[in-house]
């Protein structure tokens, strides 16, 4: 067996009022792919920062090659050869393609002292692309590439220095489904070249096509690292949640009321158009379509976020006039964007806080906010939504994922809105916390509110849906009934020729 690359002892991390690592064991040999996974808050991002020296361990110890090392900060991670490419990827779109590569580590020429060699680092640009199978230029401006290039041109970063270790947060979060056929393939050329990956995602399907061998980890602690032709999804997902999921889409039956929504003929200009569907009290409505069908467009629209051109809303049958976002939120609509980070919350800010942005009225004595009352119905919802740490002080960015998008919800439901909008809901959050986000949906709807939800994952639209509008080229082709609802349906329509 080869020596690892990389070995954890005993790794610690506390943070005040939270152990995020436990005494973590893990091994990652050279030319291996070894997948990482866990639910939301079990240490995987903090075990990622201090493998790339963004935060240092508390206890415990870190061998690179055989060699006792304590990384000193990202740049010493860098000049160990691990580097990491996040969900959010790191570029500055308003730069070249080389430029971004470089940037840091620029080459300079030898005989003018000071001055950037453009034409070696273009070359080299290029050089390392084509290894990548990446034949656009590098001299073209990255924020012209879609979101699979973006990340080609990181993981050439990486290989512009000596990358041994190549961590992978998420890679195809963002991704068509020809981008992940793509990278996965990249990945499979970087591991023939002797580069280590960990390979961190929720899709488990990725996990069983790619990987070598896993490492579970709940609440802070690793459960078991095993070989991943061994393993079996439910097992995988048993270890992660340490419970079976005799169901993963908990669907109740509710109570389907009166008419709450009705859009007629809804349209904006080389967007979408003719868009016309109702909601009802007590349904989920699943919006199905492929990327760039128009979904998000249609639903922000109604919201008063983007414009339209032609068409009507009618709330509880009168129609309504919805040019801004306030004008939705008086009107009873509450909506979770698909981008939490930059849309959803303020992540500098406490949970508190963010969950009291939407409704600051509510809040308000006389002409200064009430503070003890804002933290109170924070600690209400915090319980109801089980968030952790149970913080109301905690920074939202410090959150995982599935928190923040609970912390979103939370939000919501400090607005008492009767229509609530979920745009890809359950995106980049595990098993177990999908599950959470589905009961919170389920005693909504329960509760008499209605829900919009868009979701790219077919699955769960057919296991979460009451009835199914699909979209194709901004337009709608196809509205299914539960009893009808499948993928094969949904494919038919979403891939409609209009």
């Amino acid at each position: 067996m080869k020596q690892p690359l990389i070995e954890l002892k005993g790794v610690s991390k506390v943070f005040p009022g939270v152990k995020a690592l436990d005494s973590i064991d893990l091994e990652v040999r050279p030319g291996e792919i070894h997948g990482l996974i866990g639910e939301n808050g079990a240490g995987k991002s903090t075990l990622i920062k201090i493998l790339t020296g963004a935060y240092k361990n508390d206890a415990g110890k870190i061998f690179v090659e055989g060699k006792e090392t304590v990384i000193q900060g990202p740049k010493h991670a860098m000049q160990l050869g691990i580097n990491a490419i996040y969900q959010e990827l790191n570029i500055l779109p308003d730069l070249k393609v080389v430029d971004n590569i470089f940037i840091g580590r620029e080459i300079k020429t030898k005989n003018k002292k000071g001055m950037l060699d453009v034409k070696k680092m273009t070359e080299k640009a290029k050089e390392v692309l084509e290894e990548l199978g990446q034949e656009f230029d590098p001299k073209m401006n990255i924020g012209e590439l879609g979101m699979g290039h973006q990340q080609m041109v990181e993981i050439a970063k990486s290989l512009c220095i000596d990358t041994k270790l190549l961590i992978m947060d998420e890679p195809t979060s963002s991704l068509s489904e020809r981008e992940v056929r793509e990278l996965m393939r990249t990945i499979q050329g970087l591991k023939e070249k002797g580069i280590a990956i960990i390979f961190i995602s929720h899709r488990l399907p990725e996990i069983f096509e790619i990987c070598d061998r896993v490492t579970v980890m709940r609440d802070g602690k690793k459960i078991k690292t095993l070989d991943v032709e061994e393993l079996t999804e439910d097992e995988l997902i048993k270890l992660m949640v340490g419970r079976s999921l005799e169901q993963q889409f908990p669907k109740i039956k509710t109570e389907i009321g009166e008419e709450v929504l009705r859009v007629e003929n809804l349209k904006r200009n080389g967007v979408f158009e003719n868009i016309s569907f109702s909601l009802r009290k007590g349904e989920i409505l699943g919006m199905a379509g492929l990327v760039g069908a128009g979904r998000t467009e249609v639903v922000r629209a109604i919201f008063g976020a983007d414009p339209v051109d032609d068409g009507k809303v009618y709330i509880k049958g009168k129609e309504v006039k919805i040019k801004t976002p306030t004008d939705a939120m008086n009107n009873g609509i509450a909506f979770l964007t698909e981008d939490r980070k930059s849309q959803g919350l303020i992540l500098g800010n406490t949970i508190d806080f963010n969950m009291a942005i939407s409704c600051y009225k509510k809040f308000k004595k006389n002409a200064l906010l009430n503070l003890k009352e804002m933290k109170k119905s924070a600690e209400d919802n915090i319980k109801k939504l089980k968030i952790s740490p149970p913080n109301p002080s905690f920074m939202a960015g410090q959150l995982s994922g599935g928190n923040q998008q609970k912390v979103v919800i939370g939000k919501w439901l400090n607005t008492d809105a009767d229509i609530f909008i979920f745009d890809e809901p359950t995106r980049g959050i595990d098993v177990g916390a999908k599950v959470e986000v589905y009961n919170i949906m389920n005693k909504l709807v329960s509760e008499g509110v209605a829900v919009i939800m868009i979701s790219s994952e077919l699955p769960e639209v057919i296991g979460m849906s009451d009835r199914v509008v699909v979209m194709s080229e901004g337009k709608l082709t196809a509205e299914i009934n539960r009893e009808d609802l499948s993928q094969e349906n949904i494919m038919k329509a979403a891939t409609a020729s209009n």
